[in-house]
């Protein structure tokens, strides 16, 4: 008999399961989780590694060719030779004519149908036609270039402002026409991404600035801009990558493949007008790389590779700015 107060060892101490161990339903879910994890990024690695194989073969490729002379030196024989600057050039000043276009009328349609239009049927109007222009092929806006534009619009110009004795007064397709259609191309980009970055801010934002007595305009300008800009940035980043990459649009409305430039001073540095023919890295890739024979394989690889380049680093400047701007949110 045991006295009191003693433990009796009778065998080996029986402890009870853990009640916070996890049940044969939650591990059988957890690893169901953890594949499913490895299968997406397997779908990501089949993405990106074709896509950096085609980027490390281009390189490649271009390696022998890839200089500042390169980039700085006008094509000659025919592409053969030289290098990318007036092709650049032009695609430079495209780019910045388009989004000097297309980025005031985007924003101000977008702060229209998200703050000021009512629900209605005008409203989804818009927003059907704002969704299938997206859906309309690039060539299709190179046509409507050639007809709005070039044979529309330029004769009125002509008409108003040119001296009909004076033939080098005349305006031509160019800059401003080819401008305009990748305006019209990338319009329906810019009004979407617009629109959903002022959709985004919290409608108590605006409350509070109505409660304090200012207007929709200064609750807009002072409030909702502000805190949407990094959405806006991204439609405008979508807009710079395809201007640069474009070549259907341009191809009626005014880009042309060779245009004689000065090598040096300002004639190099503003080497088109914008009503004369200019040249682009999209449309000299295509007429190298197709109708241009014996042309050295380095020539064609550079230009990818350069045109590639350009639209790395402006975007990569772009996301960094976007990522900057959101961290300044307040929300």
């Amino acid at each position: 008999m045991n006295a009191p107060g003693s433990i009796a060892h009778a065998g080996p101490v029986a402890y009870e399961a853990n009640p916070f161990a996890p049940s044969d339903f939650e591990r059988r879910k957890a690893r169901r989780a953890i594949r499913n994890k490895w299968i997406m990024f397997g779908f990501c690695a089949v993405l990106i590694i074709p896509l950096v194989a085609i980027l490390v073969d281009i390189f490649i490729k271009a390696a022998p060719v890839l200089s500042l002379d390169y980039l700085l030196q006008n094509p000659s024989r025919q592409g053969k030779a030289g290098g990318l600057w007036a092709p650049l050039a032009g695609t430079f000043y495209l780019v910045i004519g388009s989004l000097l276009v297309v980025a005031p009328i985007g924003i101000l349609a977008a702060i229209y149908l998200n703050e000021y239009a009512r629900e209605g049927l005008i409203n989804r109007i818009i927003s059907i036609t704002v969704t299938s222009l997206a859906g309309v092929p690039s060539i299709v806006h190179g046509l409507f270039g050639l007809g709005a534009f070039v044979l529309g619009m330029l004769p009125a110009f002509n008409r108003l402002f040119a001296d009909p004795n004076n033939p080098e007064s005349q305006w031509q397709a160019g800059l401003l026409t080819a401008s305009l259609t990748i305006a019209v191309m990338n319009l329906p980009v810019i009004i979407t991404s617009a629109r959903e970055a002022l959709g985004g801010v919290p409608m108590a934002f605006r409350e509070a600035c109505w409660n304090l007595g200012a207007t929709r305009w200064q609750t807009i300008r002072t409030i909702v801009l502000p805190n949407s800009l990094s959405g806006i940035l991204t439609g405008i980043i979508l807009t710079i990558s395809r201007a640069a990459g474009e070549t259907a649009p341009i191809l009626f409305t005014g880009a042309t493949f060779f245009k004689f430039i000065a090598d040096e001073g300002w004639g190099k540095l503003f080497p088109y007008n914008i009503g004369e023919p200019f040249m682009a890295m999209s449309m000299h890739l295509n007429i190298i790389s197709t109708n241009i024979s014996q042309m050295p394989d380095t020539m064609k690889f550079g230009c990818a590779a350069v045109l590639i380049g350009l639209i790395l680093f402006v975007n990569s400047f772009a996301v960094a700015l976007r990522v900057w701007l959101r961290g300044r949110k307040r929300w």
